[in-house]
C-alpha cells in the first residue's frame, strides 16, 4: 500500500478509494456536498470526519471518536497527533465540546 499511496502519479487517488471504502464500510455516510467529508450517527450520538490530503480529522461524541480511532488503527498504520489547533493557517479553539473557527 506503501507504494499506492507514495510512488505512483495515481497515489491521492489510490489512497481515497481506499480511505473511502473502509469508511463506508465503517458506517460513514458520505456528504455530497463535500467528498471529503463524512458523517456517522449511532443510538444518537455523531461523529464528524474530514479528509485532508493523508490526514484526519473528527470531531463528535467521545465514544464514537474512541471507536472510530481503534477501527482505524487496527487497519491503517497511524498516530493521534490529539487536538487540533492550527488548521490551514487559521487557530481552531473548543468551546463547550464542540470546535469553532474564531
Amino acid at each position: 500500500m506503501k507504494k499506492a499511496l507514495y510512488g505512483l502519479k495515481q497515489a491521492p487517488k489510490a489512497w481515497y478509494a481506499h480511505i473511502d471504502s473502509y469508511l463506508v464500510k465503517l458506517g460513514f455516510i458520505r456528504i455530497n456536498a463535500d467528498l471529503n467529508l463524512y458523517f456517522r450517527a449511532v443510538q444518537g450520538m455523531s461523529l464528524i470526519l474530514v479528509l485532508y490530503v493523508d490526514n484526519l480529522f473528527m470531531t463528535g461524541s467521545d465514544p464514537l471518536m474512541i471507536e472510530c480511532k481503534r477501527e482505524l488503527v487496527s487497519k491503517f498504520e497511524m498516530k493521534d497527533l490529539g487536538l487540533m489547533h492550527y488548521f490551514l493557517g487559521l487557530e481552531v479553539w473548543k468551546r463547550s465540546g464542540r470546535i469553532f473557527l474564531p
